[in-house]
C-alpha cells in the first residue's frame, strides 16, 4: 500500500516538512465481495488519504478486524454480503467492540440505515455513490468520532 500526501479542505497538500500539520492517517476496513467494487473503492479512499483494509467477506473482515481492531477508525461494508449480511457483520462487531462506527452501503434502500440516530454510529450511505459523496460522509463520521460523539448529522 503506498502512502499518499494529504489534501486538506482548503486544497493544501502536507508534506514530509509539515508533519505535525497533517491530521492522522485514518484506517479504514472495506468489505466488499465485488471485486472491482472492492478495488474502485479501496483506491478512492487511499487517494483521499486513508489507509484501506480490504475484506471480500464477513468472515474476512471478523479476522481483519481482530488482528487491527485498535487502528480501525471505521468499518465501511456492504449490505449485502455472501454468507452474512453487512447488518449481521455489524452486530458482530458490536459485539467485540461496542463503540465502533459503522457505515453501511446498499443498492437497495434501507429505512432501518437511512433513519440513522446518533446512538446508533450505524450510517448508511445507498449506491450508487459518487468519490465526493463516500469521503464527505466517511470525514463527517470521523471527525465526530474525534469530538468523542455520534456524527448525529453525517448525512
Amino acid at each position: 500500500m503506498t502512502l499518499q500526501p494529504h489534501a486538506f479542505a482548503n486544497g493544501a497538500i502536507a508534506t514530509d516538512e509539515h508533519k505535525n500539520d497533517r491530521p492522522p492517517r485514518r484506517t479504514i476496513l472495506l468489505v466488499e465481495d465485488e471485486p472491482f467494487v472492492r478495488e474502485a473503492t479501496c483506491s478512492i479512499l487511499e487517494s483521499a488519504g486513508f489507509e484501506v483494509l480490504p475484506a471480500g467477506d464477513a468472515q474476512d473482515a471478523m479476522k481483519v478486524f481482530e488482528e487491527c481492531k485498535p487502528a480501525i477508525d471505521l468499518v465501511v461494508t456492504d449490505m449485502v454480503l455472501p454468507g452474512r449480511s453487512g447488518q449481521q457483520l455489524g452486530q458482530d462487531l458490536r459485539e467485540h467492540s461496542p463503540e465502533v462506527a459503522i457505515l453501511v452501503t446498499s443498492g437497495y434502500g434501507n429505512p432501518e440505515y437511512e433513519a440513522e440516530t446518533p446512538e446508533s454510529r450505524t450510517y448508511f450511505l445507498a449506491k450508487p455513490y459518487s468519490r465526493r459523496t463516500l469521503v464527505e460522509k466517511i470525514e463527517k463520521i470521523l471527525a465526530a468520532a474525534l469530538l468523542g460523539r455520534p456524527a448525529s448529522q453525517a448525512g
